[in-house]
């Protein structure tokens, strides 16, 4: 039985609390889904910047009626310090998700992007801290390697942030290890690569790249591809996601504690393959598109190639990712058809 498995079952008998921020948004309800159903004890935190009802809504019909009462919700924004420290009172483990991703968001708006990942992350940090939570899981970002050239993406090596965003992540760490020589107080970051799979939303120009082509797909719209296709990223389902995030928060080994590890697969898929891929398995869910892709011009303040070195998760935290990219996408297709073909509706 892998770490995973047997936590699993220890969770399932053992309820415990916890905070998850952003719970309202693609990850964030992810997580929420996956504690509830192991009739975990969940507070959700969000602002609805980026978050939608409609990912409550459905966690509420997957998860049984018992389960969902085991669920409350704080409306509130992360910049707010009094919403943070209602948020995590009687809380045991926090998962901080809440944050204003997108690199293009960051460079039209570096303001309000430096307000909701640094301030509020401040602000969790300070209310956790104050609440006595066991532990303090957070989102941290493959976009903090910067330009270091070299692959695949170690921890311990990273180069200048080529983004707004990437500094905002970057400062992320920085109070978080401050925080735990300071006050003895446990934190892990997780340095997602590139995340996919349901409710992660496919519209507005900061959409990722997996949902945004499929809702164009099965449009028949067409799609772009930035640069030559040949750029290529480490492509993360979110159940891989979600074990990262349960095998953090319970860490209680203290080599193992106040770091940052990679989340992602360990591997490298092109912008090509991936449309390639997505096609072919819209084909196998019944939606057939013949259309090609168009090429242009490579988007400011984006890396050529990424891909993680997943060796110190898998050594520190027991982590073992149980889906590749092809396997995600086969079993996040049916809830994108079936989600966007009704949306189209």
């Amino acid at each position: 039985m892998s770490r995973y498995e047997q936590l699993l079952a220890t969770l399932s008998r053992e309820p415990h609390t916890w905070l998850v921020t952003g719970a309202a948004g693609f990850i964030g309800s992810n997580l929420l889904e996956a504690l509830l159903r192991l009739d975990q004890r969940v507070v959700g935190l969000d602002n609805f910047a980026t978050g939608h009802r409609r990912n409550l809504e459905e966690v509420q019909r997957i998860v049984t009626p018992q389960q969902w009462e085991g669920f409350s919700f704080v409306e509130g924004d992360i910049r707010d310090l009094d919403a943070c420290h209602r948020a995590c009172q009687g809380v045991d483990y926090v998962l901080h998700e809440a944050a204003l991703g997108s690199v293009p968001r960051s460079l039209k708006d570096p303001i309000t992007t430096n307000g909701a990942n640094i301030d509020g992350f401040l602000n969790m940090l300070v209310a956790a801290r104050d609440a006595g939570v066991k532990s303090f899981t957070y989102a941290a970002s493959s976009s903090t390697y910067g330009d270091h050239p070299a692959l695949p993406k170690v921890e311990d090596r990273i180069g200048k942030p080529l983004s707004p965003y990437a500094v905002t992540k970057y400062v992320n760490e920085l109070y978080a290890d401050v925080f735990a020589r300071s006050y003895d107080f446990s934190t892990i970051g997780l340095r997602y690569f590139n995340v996919f799979g349901p409710r992660q939303d496919p519209e507005g120009a900061y959409a990722a790249v997996i949902p945004k082509w499929i809702a164009s797909m099965i449009r028949d719209d067409e799609i772009f591809i930035n640069g030559d296709g040949e750029t290529s990223r480490d492509f993360c389902f979110i159940d891989n996601v979600v074990q990262a995030n349960l095998l953090a928060a319970v860490q209680t080994e203290a080599e193992a504690r106040n770091q940052v590890y990679n989340v992602a697969v360990g591997d490298r898929t092109t912008l090509n393959e991936l449309f390639a891929m997505l096609r072919a398995e819209l084909a196998t869910n019944g939606i057939v598109r013949e259309r090609s892709p168009r090429y242009r011009e490579f988007r400011a303040g984006d890396v050529r190639h990424s891909q993680a070195d997943i060796g110190k998760a898998a050594r520190l935290l027991g982590y073992a990712p149980r889906f590749s990219v092809r396997q995600g996408i086969a079993k996040a297709m049916p809830w994108y058809v079936r989600s966007l073909t009704a949306a189209a509706g």
